[in-house]
């Protein structure tokens, strides 16, 4: 017999029995199984949603023909605002198809992509998600959402919040060096090798806009890194001929228009702090400020700079110049109020106050201060650095080191970091982290001649 026989059903494929119209409490029939809840709990779900519909029924009992075991998980969802301990039970998948038939999706992800869920103590491996052919990852780009894009030789790979693959494209780049998700479906792309920043719809497959620096020598100009504010675009510049470069702004929110230009360096002689593109843009709301950072190798070993641009008067209003032990790499965190980086010779990480912004900088040694002497020695090269919330993060051939702060005092001098084991966040085949990044509350992570991306949770939460 059909779901609605003898019944008269409604649209979404419910049917009505009678009940007391005057009763806050709402019976749903699903699959055969009777659920009780209130008018106020199914309005949760949204004004415009198939179960704030139901909640305005008067006088029925609808039947449903879905799933009651998967209901039940959502209907305590919309109790709580959490999954219960029995979701992991399902796959992601069949609670995302349910989700977007009741019109719960959006509860279901903020649920899943909230970054309070990020236990970093108690991370594990949850997903191995594979890419298409045989080429590494070179730039990963996530939202705050928990989507993901990975590049991977001439293709972008792109993975839902819920982790499911949404597409594989082809681009004009012969390897992607530079990449920054502008949304789930857009991403800003640039390579070392290939001239011009492309601004990439993932979903569709075609380029949407192609931006370009012209420099002086009219040689092309090359991305050797991207940044971005909830208003502007940066990029760092170099051209073809590597005797300038520049950062250009672009305005998101008046297609991609070029507002200015900072940083414009001709590279004359001798000068080799010109002559030094910025390889990491950051920008810091909290100072209103982007942090441009960039390094060279030379017979006198590494030497770098650190440059806080003020956008509105085009100036670097504080500088710290890197000759002892350079960084590989660094970050800045608002949530720490600090500079943050990773000594190239040394491997050790450092700090610096962003509250001392014009004053004269000084690091302060986190790790083994007695390896900061430059001894020939290269440690930490190749060592990435970032911050999620008030955690450091520092990989190291094929490790996380995590750093996480004692708060005793105000000054800097008187914070304390602790390093703290990963746990379950390592590889046991050692092969070198070469990329992580994070997205709601996951850690997404690459290896080197690993064809895959590393996905890692909390073992407490999510999937």
């Amino acid at each position: 017999m059909p779901p609605f026989a003898g019944s008269h059903p409604l649209s979404h494929g419910f049917s009505r029995n009678h009940i007391d119209s005057s009763s806050n409490i709402v019976t749903i029939d699903v699959g055969g199984q009777l659920f009780q809840t209130t008018k106020q709990t199914l309005k949760q779900s949204g004004s415009k949603s198939f179960l704030s519909q139901i909640s305005n029924l008067d006088g029925t009992i609808p039947f449903i023909d879905r799933d009651p075991e998967i209901f039940s998980i959502l209907l305590s969802l919309l109790r709580t605002g959490n999954l219960p301990s029995k979701a992991k039970t399902f796959d992601i998948q069949d609670l995302v198809f349910e989700s977007q038939y009741y019109g719960v999706e959006h509860l279901l992800l903020n649920s899943q992509a909230n970054p309070s869920q990020f236990e970093p103590f108690d991370l594990e491996k949850s997903l191995i998600l594979p890419l298409s052919g045989r080429d590494s990852p070179t730039a990963i780009s996530t939202t705050q959402l928990g989507s993901v894009q990975v590049a991977h030789g001439c293709k972008i790979t792109s993975f839902d919040w819920s982790l499911k693959r949404k597409s594989t494209i082809l681009t004009q780049f012969a390897g992607i060096d530079s990449m920054l998700s502008l949304s789930p479906n857009v991403v800003a792309a640039g390579a070392t090798d290939f001239s011009g920043l492309q601004i990439i719809d993932v979903s569709k497959g075609f380029v949407k806009e192609t931006l370009n620096w012209e420099n002086v020598t009219k040689s092309g100009s090359t991305v050797q890194a991207i940044g971005a504010s909830n208003e502007y675009l940066f990029t760092s510049f170099e051209s073809a001929r590597r005797n300038s470069n520049c950062i250009m702004i672009y305005d998101l929110n008046d297609g991609f228009r070029a507002s200015a230009e900072i940083g414009h360096y001709e590279i004359f002689g001798a000068e080799l702090d010109s002559a030094i593109p910025a390889t990491k843009l950051s920008w810091i709301p909290s100072h209103n400020l982007l942090m441009a950072a960039g390094s060279h190798s030379g017979p006198s070993g590494v030497c770098g700079n650190i440059r806080f641009w003020d956008l509105r008067s085009g100036n670097a209003v504080w500088e710290i110049k890197e000759n002892v032990d350079c960084f590989a790499d660094c970050t800045v965190s608002d949530d720490l109020s600090a500079i943050l980086k990773v000594g190239v010779h040394s491997g050790e990480v450092f700090i610096s106050d962003l509250r001392n912004i014009g004053k004269e900088n000084s690091w302060t040694c986190l790790g083994d201060q007695r390896k900061v002497v430059t001894n020939g020695k290269k440690e930490g090269i190749g060592s990435k650095i970032e911050s999620h919330g008030n955690q450091v993060y520092c990989s190291k051939g094929g490790n996380l080191e995590l750093w996480s702060e004692v708060l005793i005092g105000s000054s800097i001098k008187d914070r304390v970091f602790r390093k703290n084991s990963m746990g379950r966040a390592k590889d046991s085949c050692g092969n070198k982290i070469t990329h992580f990044s994070f997205g709601g509350n996951k850690m997404f992570v690459t290896r080197k001649d690993q064809q895959f991306l590393e996905v890692w949770q909390s073992s407490v939460r999510g999937f």
